[in-house]
């Protein structure tokens, strides 16, 4: 396959599966992690009121939902493509980094939960998943693998 094409689809496959992974975990969040009584989640308006009753327990899931999205979204796109893995794993954590930064600034959140998530949710992770890549398929072997296609 074109080494263009193929690192093409390892980005969409890579941010449309981690980005399923973090809205899975944000929606399933709350059941897990139910909101402090009073606290409304429903909109923008009434989470940004109520967001300083809750505490830090309920800010794991979201910080849980950007480092697992970004782990695997990572992790698949740098298992798609043959080469250039550090560029694919760095660009995409800089892609969901910068999901991250937009969330911020959208959604009402206190400022070390801002900092915890976006110093250690995104680029951390890709450097995570950059190395499960290289354990589970090593450039080595999908090089060869390509060559003899």
């Amino acid at each position: 396959m074109n080494p263009l094409l193929r690192t093409v689809l390892a980005v969409i496959a890579g941010f449309v599966c981690g980005s399923v992974v973090n809205m899975v975990i944000v929606t399933v969040g709350p059941i897990l992690v139910p909101p402090p009584p009073g606290v409304d989640m429903s909109t923008m308006e009434s989470l940004a009121e109520t967001i300083h009753l809750m505490g830090p327990i309920n800010f794991a899931v979201p910080f849980f939902a950007h480092a697992l999205g970004t782990l695997v979204g990572v992790l698949l796109a740098c298992l798609i493509i043959s080469n250039n893995r550090s560029r694919m794993a760095y660009g995409m954590g800089a892609l969901f980094l910068a999901g991250g930064i937009a969330a911020s600034v959208m959604i009402p959140a206190p400022a070390w939960f801002i900092a915890v998530d976006l110093l250690l949710a995104y680029l951390p992770m890709a450097w995570i998943g950059l190395t499960l890549a290289e354990r589970i398929k090593p450039l080595a072997a999908a090089e060869s693998a390509t060559s003899a296609e």
